[in-house]
């Protein structure tokens, strides 16, 4: 069973580790996964689905129908429209983004890989990423996938999570510590 190599835990683990057998039982485990990472794309694109997903207000026939029509159009696969048909129904769309993250955890750990996340002031080329990779991979001693996330607020360099671990080396905490430093001096 996944979940007993991976830690998934909980409401989102529960759901996770249901459609990742069920995927995996029906051989659809990399399209169930684009069709996720696609639902997590729109849903970081969209305010409004962001609110959608998480009112309360919203009926669970609302939420299951927009939903189902958000997914069609996106072209995902019939296991996908009717595992969140039943997230919704259930009204546990607010867990949606957490189950994806399980999934795709449940997913690497199946295939032997460590998730790191790097964020870095803009978006990175494809000699930088390939670089980080190879670094990340001898430093692990394994497969290592990429999750990119540009947030301007850093100024520049990179924040590097994999697992607990974390290697800040961005601008902006670089500028904190020398704020902290110069409190002290005077």
């Amino acid at each position: 069973m996944p979940s007993e190599t991976t830690n998934v835990t909980g409401l989102s683990g529960r759901y996770a580790t249901a459609l990742f057998d069920l995927a995996d039982h029906a051989s659809v485990l990399d399209e169930v996964a684009g069709d996720l990472r696609e639902i997590e794309k729109m849903s970081a694109e969209s305010d409004d689905l962001r609110r959608m997903i998480r009112s309360p207000v919203v009926s669970r026939s609302e939420q299951s129908n927009a939903m189902q029509s958000l997914l069609s159009k996106a072209g995902a696969s019939s296991l996908t429209k009717n595992f969140v048909g039943v997230v919704a129904s259930n009204r546990r769309l607010f867990a949606l983004a957490e189950i994806i993250k399980d999934y795709l955890m449940l997913l690497a750990g199946r295939r032997g890989e460590k998730t790191a996340e790097v964020t870095s002031a803009k978006p990175l080329s494809g000699s930088q990423k390939a670089e980080i990779t190879t670094a990340l991979q001898n430093s692990v001693g394994g497969k290592v996938s990429l999750k990119l996330i540009v947030s301007p607020e850093l100024l520049g360099g990179i924040i590097v999570k994999i697992g607990s671990r974390m290697v800040d080396s961005s601008i902006q905490t670089k500028m904190q510590r020398l704020k902290i430093a110069m409190r002290g001096v005077g």
